[in-house]
């Protein structure tokens, strides 16, 4: 796994075990603590996607969508 997947993948684990406790009425003071983390989490987490050492080989203007390789439209 690669390293700045695990912080996205911690979260999201974060957040379903959120909302799963939300639906199940868990205890109100672990509900109120986990949002309250939250924020914290989401901000570690785009952190340390933003600052991961990840070689870019295309610049937005070659490729501005990657899952349609097709050229850009010309402005007129």
């Amino acid at each position: 796994m690669k390293n700045y997947l695990f912080p996205v993948y911690l979260v999201t684990g974060f957040l379903l075990i959120y909302v799963t406790s939300v639906q199940v009425n868990l205890s109100t003071g672990l509900i109120l603590f986990m949002f309250s983390i939250s924020p914290v989490m989401v901000l570690w987490m785009v952190y340390k996607v933003l600052t991961a050492d990840v070689e870019v080989k295309h610049t937005f203007e070659e490729k501005w969508y990657e899952d349609y390789d097709a050229p850009l439209l010309e402005k007129k």
